[in-house]
């Protein structure tokens, strides 16, 4: 096995990894709240790569073209108008079905999924997009030879590091803050957090806007490090993604984090070593075993019935 190729996968998987454990947790909180799958949340992310470009432009038409302050930028409006997607998710395809059976909601939510691929669709064209590249080169390690060395791009840096400052302000948001106590008290019981005051409707929109804002910066970095997207990415990575979630046990902030990490390394030395055409096949394979040995994921608790 050469060490090269080995390091440089782990490297790979950790910066995809961070991308998944971003998206997953909005999967896990809103599962957490309401018991519900959201499956438009890839759209979501798509969304945001789209949004990317298109605040790209308007900066460059602006005049601003330092790329530290682009990024910042780019990102920041990108979570803003992120967010009002995820709320309008929340008011349009679950509000109004919240007393309703189980399956309402997941049907309007793969309705609204559809909704969302279709409106980016028609609106910005079925074709590829791209922008252009704001973070070149990177950091060599390990480097013996023209072809022997382990590359670190710029790009998979600030992917890594913006994911744990995300992470970490959001644990601090749900840990320390009353709006995270909130959070946590309608997790536990939503009927019995409202007989004690807590408006449970906002707290649901809430965990929305932060589950749609965490997608916005995996689709805003990863945006940048690729370039390329089209209107049917939030598909396929909205399904990893839940996987990931599943994978570190659906409702845990932490578990999802890992199920993104575990997932992502576990598909780059995959694809690295074995064969690139099957690496999905192998993360749900590993997701099956999981789940017979651990239904509740590497870090989920089993779900206990309120009485």
């Amino acid at each position: 096995m050469n060490a090269h190729i080995l390091l440089q996968q782990l490297v790979n998987g950790v910066v995809l990894g961070s991308v998944y454990g971003l998206i997953a947790v909005g999967y896990t909180m809103v599962y957490g709240i309401i018991g519900m799958i959201n499956f438009a949340h890839g759209e979501v992310y798509m969304i945001a790569a789209y949004l990317t470009a298109i605040f790209l432009a308007a900066l460059t038409l602006l005049g601003i073209q330092s790329p530290p302050v682009v990024i910042l930028m780019v990102l920041i409006l990108t979570m803003a108008v992120t967010a009002l997607y995820g709320w309008s998710i929340e008011r349009i395809a679950y509000k109004p079905l919240r007393h309703s059976t189980r399956l309402a909601p997941l049907i309007s939510a793969i309705g609204m999924s559809l909704i969302l691929q279709n409106f980016v669709r028609i609106a910005q064209g079925a074709r590829n997009q791209g922008i252009p590249t704001l973070l070149d080169g990177g950091v060599r390690l390990m480097e013996n030879g023209p072809e022997q060395f382990v590359q670190i791009t710029h790009a998979q840096i600030l992917i890594v590091v913006t994911a744990i400052v995300s992470m970490g302000a959001l644990w601090y948001l749900i840990q320390g803050t009353a709006m995270g106590r909130a959070c946590r008290a309608v997790q536990q019981d939503r009927t019995m957090a409202a007989l004690l005051g807590v408006d449970t409707d906002r707290i649901i929109s809430v965990v929305f806007v932060l589950g749609a804002s965490m997608a916005a910066v995996a689709g805003t970095l990863v945006t940048f490090n690729y370039g390329s997207f089209d209107f049917f990415i939030g598909f396929v990575t909205g399904i990893k993604a839940f996987t990931a979630a599943v994978l570190g046990g659906i409702g845990s902030l932490p578990g999802a984090m890992l199920g993104g990490l575990v997932l992502g390394l576990s598909e780059s030395i995959f694809s690295g070593f074995v064969n690139t055409d099957y690496k999905d096949v192998f993360a749900f394979s590993l997701l099956v075993l999981v789940l017979i040995f651990r239904p509740s994921g590497l870090l989920g608790h089993p779900e206990v019935e309120k009485v």
